[in-house]
This record gives C-alpha cells, sequence and structure tokens, in this order.
C-alpha cells in the first residue's frame, strides 16, 4: 500500500478538514475559519493554505463543489471545498489520537484541567 502525502495529518491539514467540517467553504473562507477557530494561533498563507488543499482534494479527504453563479456571488473564481466521507473519518481518528495524548499530559501533570 503507497504511503500517503498526508500521514502523519499535518495540522494545517487537520485544521482545514475541521473548519469544512459544517460547511462548505472557499479558499479565503477556510483560513478565516482557521485562524478563529485556533484563536488566531493559526494563520495559514495561500501557499500552506493551497498546497494542503491539493494534497486533500488528491488523497479523496476533500472534493470540489460545483456551485451555480447566484450561489457564488457571481465570481467565477472561488471553489468551493467539502470535506468527504473519507475526510470526516480520518478527522475523527485525528481528534481521537489527540485527545489521548492530551489524556497523558495530564497524567503526567504536563497539562492542567483549563483544556477538553
Amino acid at each position: 500500500m503507497p504511503k500517503r502525502k498526508l500521514d502523519p495529518l499535518p495540522s494545517a491539514a487537520f485544521q482545514i478538514l475541521l473548519s469544512l467540517a459544517d460547511e462548505d467553504l472557499h479558499g479565503y473562507g477556510i483560513m478565516r475559519k482557521v485562524e478563529g477557530q485556533t484563536n488566531g494561533r493559526m494563520r495559514l498563507g495561500p501557499g500552506t493554505l493551497y498546497s494542503s488543499i491539493q494534497a486533500l482534494l488528491e488523497d479523496g479527504l476533500i472534493e470540489e463543489v460545483i456551485r451555480s453563479r447566484s450561489a457564488r456571488g457571481g465570481d467565477e473564481r472561488r471553489r468551493f471545498y467539502r470535506i468527504t466521507s473519507s475526510g470526516r473519518k480520518l478527522a475523527r481518528s485525528e481528534a481521537e489520537r489527540l485527545a489521548d495524548l492530551l489524556r497523558v499530559a495530564r497524567a503526567r501533570k504536563i497539562l492542567g484541567g483549563e483544556y477538553v
């Protein structure tokens, strides 16, 4: 089985998957959502954003959404993306992995209770 580009899943790719979990977004919308959901701790630049989107598309974790002209607000260049069932499954798996790491950090008294 060939190694996937996104194994292990980079944090930028994980944040993109999370941003698409409840709505379809275009690139700039993803950038803003990631910044918001990380309280400004992660700001994706265009290079990181679009190379991550390309890798996620190639691995079938997200897909481009065909939207009508009126739904795009008349901007033909905007491409919207949606998480796939494989992407949702991988995001869930990554979230569980991170939750396990948090449990270990708490048990070792590295992290207090102020985080999930």
